[in-house]
């Protein structure tokens, strides 16, 4: 079984989907992670050394890759689903899982992170609030269409993994 957890950048889809893993003993795979080692590249440097438009295919070629895999959750990027036919594969071969978020949510996450995040580089606070706004109203359609949604705000592990659980059941 594959478990896809999408949403916007900043929604915790790596942190989750590391937890996730653990406690179904199941791998996990971070898809940028999986784009950088394939292509001896940082997702920040990609996209200055290229474009969106080309990581993009990266990213559609790396997530057909991931099809072939088992007991797996995978932690896409907050784009993956919105390109390409990339969210009738992930539903297509696997479980999907949105982490739902309100966009000052992940403004007040995204504002605070380490992370490098090429989308969001050499904008204003405020521009990055309006951008957020933006994208996840842009997105959403896409995230929308998965099989689970769940409030990020207030995850919790156990909920999460009783309700993947009973999707199981239901869908034998």
């Amino acid at each position: 079984m594959l478990i896809y957890l999408i949403g916007y950048m900043g929604s915790g889809k790596t942190t989750v989907g590391k937890k996730l893993a653990a406690r179904l003993c199941y791998s996990f795979l971070d898809l940028d992670k999986k784009i950088e080692n394939k292509y001896k590249i940082t997702i920040p440097n990609l996209f200055t050394k290229y474009d969106e438009e080309t990581f993009r295919k990266l990213e559609q070629e790396t997530l057909h890759d991931t099809i072939n895999l088992t007991n797996t959750v995978i932690s896409t990027g907050g784009g993956t689903p919105c390109f390409y036919d990339n969210m009738e594969l992930i539903n297509k071969n696997g479980l999907s899982v949105y982490l739902k978020m309100h966009p000052k949510s992940l403004y007040e996450r995204l504002i605070k992170s380490k992370k490098k995040r090429p989308l969001l580089a050499n904008k204003s606070p405020e521009e990055i609030m309006e951008y957020i706004g933006k994208q996840v109203s842009e997105r959403e359609s896409f995230y929308l269409q998965s099989n689970l949604v769940i409030k990020g705000e207030s995850m919790d592990i156990s909920k999460l993994v009783e309700s993947i659980t009973n999707h199981m059941k239901q869908n034998l």
